[in-house]
């Protein structure tokens, strides 16, 4: 009867796991324990107690850390992973100018490593090293421009970032990664844009908003100054621009990114007149938030299509009528916006 009971419990504690329930999961390791300590194999288990220990929260790190004790043992393979984990960590959140260039080379090497967890760390390692020596960026212009193909959300996040600030503290990265990858990227965004419903990445039914976000960020990069990289990516930035829907802030913020992805690439006059319609959108939503955000990005939208801001006159003014006494910032900037196009001629 005891070994029914815990054949039906392993069975749906595999059905959580491989389903990557997290709400459950440190309650299904702490049933593992327990199935441990009867003797019962628990080795599918394993993973799960790295998952944990890695969690931001202190009662899943404390079950994780239980689980590693009775769980692995020193010749478990996974333990590995366990360590170059905290070592990662650690040095990611302390490295200096002197640890950076003697680990670098380590940094690197675990890029390529087999688990995707230790890349994504790997990548965020990598970020803090070439902050802290920018000469050691050649170094991880190729592996960077390798984790761009990556299909785990975590990794491909982190490895954008990457390839990001290699763009800023490197000429030849930026060059690099124009030429090798711009096209890669836009298919990234592509599929992401026209992806099903995943619910391990949905945000408000948009498929990972923050990966949306920071493509759009590096494509803003490799855009600027490049006439052939703004064409590869015009037909992706006008489908995100009208596919993208703004009753969310997770769909606003994917917006607000685009329309400034489009506003500093090399000259697309269709796609500034979609911009710069979208900010008129934002000015009509209720938020303050929304409404500062887009009346800073028509400012700078001024210097470049002066005339289509003109087509939001109405809206703005109203921006400036819907505020009370010592309500300054917004109509403050709806008047400096006006004097910009020459309202006051009008």
């Amino acid at each position: 009867e005891e070994r029914a009971v815990v054949r039906k419990e392993c069975a749906a504690i595999r059905a959580a796991i491989s389903e990557n329930d997290q709400d459950y999961r440190h309650r299904n390791l702490a049933k593992l324990m327990f199935i441990h300590m009867l003797g019962y194999p628990t080795h599918f288990g394993q993973m799960e107690c790295l998952k944990l220990i890695a969690s931001s929260g202190f009662p899943e790190k404390r079950i994780g850390y239980l689980g590693l004790m009775l769980l692995l043992d020193e010749r478990q393979e996974v333990l590995m992973l366990y360590i170059i984990g905290l070592a990662l960590c650690a040095l990611g959140n302390i490295c200096s100018a002197e640890m950076a260039r003697d680990l670098a080379p380590e940094v690197e090497r675990l890029l390529q490593f087999r688990d995707p967890n230790i890349r994504k760390k790997a990548a965020l390692c990598s970020i803090r090293i070439i902050k802290k020596v920018p000469d050691l960026a050649e170094n991880f212009i190729n592996p960077a421009a390798s984790l761009l193909r990556e299909k785990h959300h975590g990794v491909l996040i982190t490895a954008v970032q990457l390839c990001t600030d290699l763009c800023k503290v490197s000429s030849e990265a930026l060059e690099y990664f124009r030429e090798k990858c711009t096209e890669g990227l836009v298919k990234t965004l592509k599929d992401m844009a026209n992806s099903p419903y995943a619910p391990e990445y949905d945000i408000a039914g948009i498929t990972d908003p923050f990966l949306h976000i920071r493509l759009l960020k590096l494509l803003r990069i490799l855009g600027q100054g490049d006439a052939d990289a703004s064409d590869c990516m015009n037909d992706i930035l006008a489908q995100v621009a009208t596919k993208i829907e703004s009753n969310k802030n997770a769909g606003n913020a994917i917006l607000y990114e685009c329309v400034g992805t489009i506003m500093s690439i090399e000259d697309n006059g269709g796609l500034r007149v979609l911009a710069i319609n979208i900010l008129g959108r934002f000015l009509s939503n209720r938020d303050n938030n929304i409404r500062y955000v887009a009346l800073n990005m028509l400012m700078k939208a001024i210097t470049v299509d002066a005339q289509a801001v003109q087509r939001h006159r109405a809206t703005i003014l109203e921006c400036v009528k819907g505020f009370s006494f010592g309500d300054i910032v917004i109509p403050s900037i709806c008047l400096g916006l006006g004097s910009g196009v020459g309202w006051n001629r009008n």
